[in-house]
């Protein structure tokens, strides 16, 4: 480290959130992408798999060894599918590097949950202990000063902002909610298949991995912990044909009598201190475009007296606020910096 310059070093480059990460990391004051790793492309030039880099980012693919990582970098965030970071992270551990893990191995705490929802073997108990879920803008104080961070999964952070504070204070019956989310192609990654075929999808909107996709307990374990009682949710997904962006929509049952200004003025308090939550006026509903290309998550609500139920709508670009730039807010979590430092981007627009 020099002057509180920190290396970074991003296992999974090639793929959409090691791409993303790149991107962002390339404005942030205090950190330097330092290398870049690939199991699958090692000896080829970054540019090779992404040609918008060229001339940006110069650095060739390496290998994944944890010993020569540690000669070149401080902190190594696992862009990673599932069952890597298991297995790479204890590695990683004993050269005393710090993770940013974006992968969905470190987010449950129960490995016989995590087996039965991802069909794999899962890390260690000591490891899963050891990992703090990184959910910024509600846990940011407990992220700071740690070593092994597990990133929410994208579905999750749109969902649990969305809840949380509701659920937190007793608002709504949490054993009523039913969640309906929708996302951009870019959230099944860079792999070729028939599910992402630009004619399959184009034109279209299915839903998929219906009360089986593995964010469900993800989510169903912070609002437990949240309301202090298990919690059951009906989540159902949907492929949208756009790139980018998540559109949460939650219904839940009331409890007493709240107004939709009741549920923008008690998420305003909530979410006073965090930079990047923002609450729409009474009236108006977020939308992905607003969202796009930045760390935002933007929150509004709609409570009908008639049914005594609240639509509460949440909004987030998955490869950022999803991924890679939550990523990012927790490494400054961590690190003890300004959590918005190198994320001040406006969102794309149109």
């Amino acid at each position: 480290m020099d002057n509180g310059t920190i290396k970074a070093a991003i296992v999974g480059a090639t793929g959409y959130g090691g791409a993303e990460l790149i991107r962002l990391l390339q404005a942030h004051p205090q950190v330097e992408v330092s290398c870049v790793l690939s199991s699958s492309n090692s000896g080829t030039p970054l540019s090779a798999s992404f040609p918008h880099l060229t001339n940006i980012i110069e650095l060739e693919l390496t290998a994944i060894e944890p010993a020569v990582i540690k000669e070149k970098a401080d902190v190594v965030f696992l862009a990673t599918p599932a069952g890597v970071s298991s297995e790479l992270t204890p590695k990683l551990l004993e050269q005393g590097l710090k993770i940013i893990d974006l992968s969905g191995d470190l987010r449950l705490k129960d490995g016989a949950v995590y087996e039965k929802w991802y069909k794999r073997a899962p890390a260690s108990q000591d490891i899963l202990e050891k990992a703090v879920y990184g959910l910024s803008d509600v846990y940011g104080d407990s992220v700071a000063g740690q070593s092994v961070i597990s990133n929410p999964g994208c579905f999750p952070t749109a969902t649990l902002l969305g809840l949380i504070p509701a659920v937190k204070e007793g608002w709504i019956d949490p054993s009523t909610l039913i969640i309906d989310a929708k996302t951009g192609v870019s959230g099944a990654g860079r792999g070729v298949g028939l599910g992402t075929h630009y004619s399959e999808i184009n034109e279209s909107v299915k839903a998929y991995k219906v009360n089986a996709h593995q964010h469900i307990p993800e989510i169903e374990q912070v609002l437990s912990e949240t309301a202090g009682s298990e919690v059951v949710v009906t989540f159902t997904t949907h492929l949208i044909p756009m790139t980018r962006g998540i559109l949460s929509t939650m219904y839940a049952s009331v409890n007493g009598s709240k107004s939709t200004q009741d549920f923008i003025d008690l998420y305003r308090s909530f979410y006073k201190d965090r930079p990047f939550v923002r609450i729409r006026e009474n009236g108006t509903l977020p939308a992905t475009k607003e969202v796009s290309g930045s760390n935002y998550c933007d929150i509004g609500f709609a409570a009908d007296e008639r049914t005594g139920r609240v639509t509460i709508v949440s909004a987030i670009d998955n490869m950022v606020k999803g991924a890679a730039g939550q990523a990012i807010q927790n490494l400054n979590l961590a690190m003890g910096w300004d959590e918005a430092t190198g994320l001040n981007f406006i969102p794309m627009y149109p």
